[in-house]
């Protein structure tokens, strides 16, 4: 076929939660009934027209496909995975009579329903993003099963702009699926390729009819070694996948993109021999590469603006790694983003409250898509033209670099002078023997942290950021709160406390806004999963403690039980994992720099009575690198973080860790090395898959596999978490285990919370009623 004229600059995908979270407000007022569906479907439509407006006023064209459509009303996984049929049996009453799936379906098999369990969640590649995993095995019925990705492409026609829709690849959508229950052993999703592509080129029909000129693929997977599905074999079904999407009758032009790091050897082979028009590569995280046969046919969309993290970045250097590009023999060079722009916030102008200093070292994914629209103008109009912008650019790199705070001698003496026994804290079993003290029952009971954040709690920290409370009746409040917390986790029977974290408005944005070296926004909301956003804080300098951070709430709330309530912190990882970091020095080093500062808290902690602290680390697998080869350096360096936060801790003191939401069984031996006494993990929506990793492996500490799904509005029942519990018991030695739920209950209700718990004490009472200790 004959492509139409690729455009010069382009970007990947774009925020879609909103400028001011309207996607999240609208879902909720639709889930709570308070809204229907046609007022959502209003509400959507509206946010998706406001995109493409402010992507066209920025210099994105409405007529030549630069415009992605990149929407989505929960996950672009599950967006593609129901658009093909892949709904799983326990949802199939919802389908409609003509096979169609409706939206009420979409929302069941991202949330549950009933006692149908939601579909699992995982961390998109190494992001902060969570996607639902398609469930794939051979009886699903691959067919086109929704015309949304169509009827997008028409309503933006409508208004006169032609958008680029952007879909999940059949071989990443296949690649980052699991196994049915029902599939035998050995099966593959990969198997079910041939019949999904069938379903794919009806797809890229209907979206030509729509009108839509061009498509965009998603092919991450391609540049992944991380995955259950090894290079060559992803190479060898994108060969086969791509050879028979390019030979359809009807379809778009095919921008294959591939983000998120460099493409393999092998898939870069098999996509250069591809008949696709365009592909997309990720030149931020991967060097330019040497030849690639097949390539003359194409356009490369060099993406040299880094769509994950807010720094402004030297343009004069994408300038040159685009220019490289033109060596390779393409028929034609673009520039663009590395990834979607769903990982930054919308718009630095909107952020007024930031030093206007540190305002000008960034770019959220407005500043980004300008920043395209230069790139795309110096490759028609010649590097002259935009001689001025680069200019600018580097002179905010450099003022960056000298700026007061970013560099600060006392906290880089300290770092230097670490040694390896800075990270050691001695024999586990003589720890576990010093903390028989604790007088813990087996089967210990307790919950992550966070109880639900409720809508008086957060009416009254905006009332005192507002002046309208003053500090000292906000505290009243917050000493309210926590009273009442732990009055009901007494009441519960719960028998290791937490204190709610009501003055916490984030994980990490609370340590950030105590920590010197970080900034917080006030509008940088970025989507962890549906209607689920944060704020990530901004890491710009040397990080240091200057005063104690958690010790008070944490002494109160100890004094109001006999019971030991846990001191809770966040990790240097996952503080990193979940800010938008400095870019001028290695990862590692910050780390130890937040490590540090939190080895100082848990001092304190100690000093003030508290003999349980939790130091949570759910990122620990999300930054693990994608290239097996960069994989040993990362987890030695994040070990080492962790272990340097938490080895000043005395003996008695018991050390507890939680990780969420990823493939455990990757990073066991590293969850091991972290050295905590005890860890809690995510296993309840995954049935408790991971119990098994965590036999096999020996890990001889404390453990407790999730048994209640935070991530879902379902109450699950004694009898199920009975079950999940009955098997870690039946795996591990039961001094070991712990009974809590999967993550911290901070985006529930009360009512839901309340009744969930009640059910895991009682789940627990009657397992440790009929069990003895083992092992």
């Amino acid at each position: 076929m004959t492509a139409p004229a690729f455009p010069a600059g382009t970007i990947l995908g774009y925020p879609r939660i909103g400028r001011r979270r309207e996607l999240k407000r609208a879902l909720e007022q639709h889930w709570a009934g308070e809204i229907d569906e046609a007022e959502l479907d209003r509400v959507t439509t509206e946010l998706r027209r406001a995109t493409r407006e402010r992507l066209a006023t920025l210099g994105l064209g409405r007529g030549d496909s630069a415009i992605p459509e990149s929407f989505s009303f929960y996950d672009q996984v599950l967006d593609a995975a129901l658009t093909v049929g892949a709904l799983p049996e326990r949802f199939g009453a919802l389908r409609a009579a003509d096979g169609s799936i409706p939206l009420a379906a979409y929302f069941a098999a991202a949330r549950g329903l009933g006692e149908a369990a939601p579909l699992e969640m995982t961390k998109w590649f190494d992001t902060n993003y969570h996607y639902l995993v398609p469930e794939i095995g051979p009886e699903t019925d691959f067919r086109l099963s929704s015309d949304r990705f169509a009827r997008q492409v028409a309503e933006a026609r409508a208004d006169g702009v032609t958008v680029r829709p952007v879909i999940v690849g059949p071989v990443t959508l296949l690649a980052l699926a699991k196994s049915s229950d029902a599939a035998p052993a050995g099966f593959a999703p990969l198997d079910r390729l041939d019949d999904l592509l069938a379903v794919y080129a009806d797809l890229l029909g209907a979206l030509r009819r729509a009108g839509a000129e061009w498509v965009q693929l998603d092919e991450h997977a391609l540049v992944s070694e991380s995955l259950d599905v090894d290079a060559a074999s992803l190479a060898a079904a994108a060969a086969r996948a791509y050879a028979v999407l390019g030979a359809a009758t009807e379809r778009p032009a095919i921008l294959v993109a591939a983000g998120y790091g460099p493409l393999t050897p092998e898939a870069w082979r098999a996509l250069g021999a591809a008949p696709v028009e365009a592909l997309a590569i990720d030149l931020h995280r991967g060097g330019v590469p040497t030849a690639v046969p097949g390539l003359a046919g194409k356009t490369l969309v060099g993406g040299v603006i880094d769509g994950r993290n807010i720094w402004r970045g030297d343009l004069g250097a994408a300038a040159e790694r685009l220019a490289s590009l033109a060596g390779l023999g393409a028929a034609g060079v673009a520039a663009g983003t590395s990834t979607s722009l769903q990982h930054v916030p919308h718009d630095v102008a909107d952020e007024t409250a930031l030093d206007a200093r540190l305002a000008s070292w960034l770019a959220f994914a407005d500043q980004k898509v300008a920043q395209v629209v230069t790139l795309a103008r110096g490759l028609t109009d010649g590097p002259a033209a935009i001689a001025a912008d680069i200019a600018d650019a580097a002179a905010a790199l450099a003022d960056r670099r000298s700026a007061p705070g970013v560099r600060d001698g006392a906290v880089r003496s300290r770092a230097a002078a670490l040694t390896p026994a800075d990270a050691e804290r001695g024999d586990l079993e003589l720890r576990a023997a010093a903390q028989e003290s604790l007088g813990l029952p087996v089967l210990p009971t307790t919950t992550i942290g966070s109880f639900p954040q409720t809508g008086d709690i957060r009416r009254a920290r905006a009332a005192h950021g507002r002046g309208e409370l003053t500090a000292a009746e906000y505290a009243q409040f917050l000493r309210d709160e926590i009273a009442r917390v732990i009055a009901l986790q007494e009441d519960l029977g719960l028998d290791v406390l937490v204190h709610g974290e009501a003055e916490r408005n984030d994980m990490v944005q609370y340590f950030a806004e105590h920590l010197d070296g970080f900034a917080v926004t006030q509008h940088g909301w970025v989507q962890s999963y549906g209607s689920r956003a944060t704020r990530p804080s901004i890491l710009w300098g040397d990080v240091a403690r200057p005063a104690p951070i958690t010790v008070d709430w944490a002494r109160f709330a100890q004094s109001l039980s006999d019971k030991h309530v846990k001191g809770m912190l966040t990790g240097p990882v996952t503080i990193l994992a979940w800010s938008f970091v400095r870019d001028d020095q290695p990862l590692a080093d910050t780390a130890n720099q937040v490590a540090l500062a939190l080895r100082d808290e848990i001092a304190d902690l100690e000093d003030a009575g508290i003999r349980i602290i939790q130091v949570d680390e759910p990122a620990l697998r999300e930054l693990l690198p994608l290239r097996r080869a960069d994989q040993a350096s990362y987890l030695d360096w994040s070990v080492r973080a962790f272990r340097i936060a938490t080895a000043g801790a005395a003996a008695p003191t018991q050390i507890h860790t939680h990780l969420c939401y990823s493939e455990f069984g990757v990073v066991i031996e590293a969850i091991a090395a972290l050295d905590a006494d005890v860890t809690s993990i995510e296993a309840a929506r995954s049935r408790g898959e991971v119990i098994g990793d965590i036999a096999a492996s020996g890990f001889a500490a404390g453990i407790g596999p999730g048994v209640y799904d935070i991530h879902s509005p379902r109450v699950p029942s004694s009898a199920e978490i009975e079950s999940l519990l009955r098997r870690a018991a039946a795996e591990l030695p039961l001094r070991q285990v712990w009974v809590n739920p999967d993550c911290g209950l901070k985006t529930r209700g009360y009512d839901e919370t309340v009744a969930s718990l009640r059910n895991l004490v009682t789940a627990a009472d009657r397992v440790r009623g009929e069990l003895q200790p083992i092992g």
